[in-house]
Formats: C-alpha cells, structure tokens, sequence
C-alpha cells in the first residue's frame, strides 16, 4: 500500500508563496501519476493540478494557471506544488492524490481515479 504525507502549509498574506510537499512511500513512486487537490470551507474537492508519472506533462485548473507549478523529484520519491501569488480564494486544505494509471485530460480531473490520498495540510491565505 502506498502512502502519502503531505506537508508545507501554513499562514500567509495575499501575493505571498508557499511551497507544499507529499512524500510516497511503500509503492515504486516512479510510475505513478500525481495530483493537488483542494478543499475549500464549505466546499467539495476540487483538482488543481496534475503530473504524470515521469513529470514530463504537467496540467492545471484555470483558476491557478501560471501561479502554481507542480513537479516531482522521483529519486526524492516527492511531489511538489509551488504556489505564487496567493489569493484568499486559495484558502483550503489541499492534498496530494496517487494514481497507478497514467490518466486522460478528463479522467485526472476526478477525484474517483485515484486511489492513494495524502492526510491534506492547511493553506491560509490572509491579511
């Protein structure tokens, strides 16, 4: 069984960056497909980014395009998600999501197709 932790949450101000991070373990990290997902208050999931396995393609949601990266470091067996220019609309708890599949446009966009959950950290935007 795979396991992931995420970490990397916290307070901070409109137009500020955090960096979060999910480390995997117990399943070959390699040759999974990842993604962030978030949850605002009061709101359901909502996905925000994707890599495959191999962290040549990387995808996004219009509401954080240009603002968040997402890579990976295989050999580190963790995922990353750079976030600049942080909104308060940001706020949520945000976690990263594993997939044995390597997924379509449409299928990494549902939080159905995976498997694998990290426990989520909190990310406060906030002046």
């Amino acid at each position: 069984e795979m396991q992931l932790v995420d970490s990397g949450g916290g307070l901070v101000q409109p137009g500020g960056s955090l960096r979060l991070s999910c480390v995997a373990s117990g399943f070959p990290f390699s040759v999974v497909a990842m993604s962030w997902v978030r949850q605002a208050p009061g709101k359901g999931l909502e996905w925000v980014s994707h890599i495959n396995s191999g962290g040549s393609s990387t995808f996004y949601s219009d509401s954080v395009k240009g603002r968040f990266t997402i890579s990976r470091d295989n050999a580190k067996n963790t995922l990353y998600l750079q976030m600049n220019s942080l909104k308060p609309e940001d706020t949520a708890v945000y976690a990263c999501a594993a997939s044995i599949f390597q997924l379509t446009s449409a299928r990494m966009k549902e939080t159905r197709s995976y498997k694998y959950w990290g426990q989520g950290t909190q990310v406060t935007v906030s002046s």
